[in-house]
């Protein structure tokens, strides 16, 4: 419903050429130009600087001179910039100019703002991204809407399916919901879209098939086995248009992504992680979701086939032997991938006993971890091993005991998979840990790490999200593993990994290890 208020005479507006008016929290510019008047907030959309002080050009274009962006207020669109200006109907009636000031339906600006959203994607604009969330919720928008939108629009644009930008989603925003302030719970909500847009941005679109078949989980399996896309999301579509359920889908992803040792564990960790993405945000992106996490599983590399990991799958393929005695975390330290599976495959105890024993080697393994094989610049890229080789052994561990509790036969799997995490990493660690990590008060650890991830400071979305993944992984572990030498080790470990700089750009290693190859090739 319109709402028309007097902004006074029109000869004195055309006599000062422009002059500003508040109408409730709005400031409102008019600009007289010729016999042409307009009206328009007088912030700009950018950073908040007053219009009033722009410069009008021909034929009404406005300028902005903070930032040099235009407007064209003949018609509203940003001729140069981003986000757009509101601009106010205007009439003149008896000599009075009459302006507008009704606001526009929330259902209208919902809508623009996530279009407008997916324009800040495009360009990668995480300012602009974070307004036009805010802009979305300040008009009665649902808070989570903004996410559900981009895990719909992009997720076709991932060429080789899902990221770790679907996978630190769920904890982003489980952390919204514990922020103290209005800033925070929009960081939390902020940095997953940002983190959607970093990973397909100038992607185009890679579509799914439309096809359907009938849901069976055997022949999913083979499908994603022979690397058949079309064939396995067929019926993945069919398992969603006849309304299979989650809890009976959940257990073949999990199959799938622990069939082989592959991706180095993120098959595993986007299994869980998509499922809790759906959890979080609903229904309506069960189908972008899942599609994505079948594509990235049948595009996973295979690290069983290469000659590091090739006992692995004839361990696997042996029965746990359990002949052996129990082993305590440290006597995994430092043994080869070959050795670390054969202990695994024969050390008694149940399937929990011996995962709590690998995780804690894993945690004791990051506390070694030598960093100055990180900062190499003269090394193989065999030996570009970073602190992301060792978290994962953490994050892979919490995705696996929560697979492998719903479906107890893929305990086998998961545990050899977590020794050649082991062995792979154990020629990186240091003779001792530092004991100056261990942490006191671990319920104050986790607080102070949770609220220092509102702030993080991080541009590239890849670390800053493994920090909020570890984050959540190790403080689910605690809360399973109880008080004891395991829990002391995995805050440890998390605590040296948090506080400890990391280089992320890596310019003379690159350079050093690409002459090398190209003078291989002779």
């Amino acid at each position: 419903m319109a709402q028309w208020i007097d902004a006074g005479p029109v000869e004195a507006l055309k006599d000062r050429g422009r002059r500003v008016f508040k109408a409730g929290r709005n400031q409102i510019l008019l600009i007289a130009s010729g016999e042409r008047i307009f009206a328009c907030n007088n912030r700009c959309p950018h950073e908040g600087y007053p219009l009033s002080e722009g410069t009008l050009g021909a034929p009404c274009t406005l300028t902005c001179n903070w930032h040099n962006w235009k407007f064209d207020l003949s018609s509203g669109e940003t001729v140069v910039g981003g986000d757009q200006l509101r601009l106010y109907p205007v009439e003149v009636r008896d000599r009075n100019v009459w302006v507008d000031v009704a606001d526009v339906p929330a259902e209208q600006r919902q809508r623009r703002a996530l279009e407008n959203l997916e324009q800040a994607c495009a360009d990668n604009d995480y300012e602009r991204m974070a307004r036009e969330v805010a802009r979305h919720e300040r008009a009665g928008g649902e808070p989570l809407e903004p996410l559900r939108h981009m895990v719909r629009t992009r997720a076709a644009h991932f060429e080789y399916g899902m990221t770790h930008a679907y996978a630190a989603a769920p904890d982003w925003v489980a952390l919204g919901a514990i922020a103290h302030a209005e800033d925070e719970r929009l960081t939390a909500r902020v940095e997953p879209i940002a983190h959607i847009a970093w990973d397909t941005l100038r992607q185009p679109e890679f579509p799914f098939t439309q096809a359907t078949k009938s849901w069976d989980a055997t022949a999913f399996a083979a499908a994603i086995e022979s690397e058949d896309e079309p064939g396995a999301i067929a019926l993945l579509n069919g398992a969603l248009t006849d309304g299979v359920s989650l809890r009976e889908l959940k257990p073949a992803f999990a199959k799938a992504a622990l069939a082989h040792y592959q991706d180095f564990g993120h098959s595993a960790i986007y299994a869980r992680k998509a499922f809790e993405l759906i959890d979080a945000l609903g229904q309506t992106v069960a189908g972008p979701v899942l599609r994505s996490l079948a594509r990235s599983i049948i595009y996973a590399t295979r690290e069983d086939r290469i000659p590091e990991f090739r006992a692995y799958p004839q361990v696997l393929a042996k029965k746990p032997q359990g002949s052996g005695a129990t082993c305590a975390a440290e006597q995994f330290i430092g043994l080869s991938v070959n050795s670390t599976l054969d202990r695994v495959s024969t050390m008694a105890g149940s399937d929990e006993a011996k995962y709590r024993t690998l995780l804690e080697a894993s945690a004791i393994a990051m506390l070694r971890f030598d960093l100055a094989v990180d900062l190499h610049t003269d090394r193989a890229v065999s030996h570009n091993v970073r602190w992301l080789d060792f978290t994962h052994m953490l994050t892979f561990g919490n995705a696996v005991r929560q697979h492998c509790t719903e479906t107890p036969e893929l305990w086998q799997a998961a545990l050899l998979q977590m020794a050649c995490f082991l062995g792979r990493n154990a020629p990186y660690l240091l003779p001792a840990a530092d004991e100056n990590w261990f942490v006191a008060d671990v319920a104050q650890f986790f607080a102070h790490q949770q609220r220092a991830l509102f702030d993080h400071g991080i541009r590239e979305p890849i670390f800053s999200c493994h920090r909020v993944k570890m984050l959540t992984a190790v403080k689910e572990e605690v809360a399973w593993a109880g008080e004891g030498s395991l829990s002391r080790h995995l805050v440890a470990a998390t605590n040296r990994y948090l506080n400890t700089p990391i280089k992320l750009h890596h310019a003379l290693r690159m350079a050093h290890q690409a002459l090398s190859f190209v003078e291989a090739e002779g």
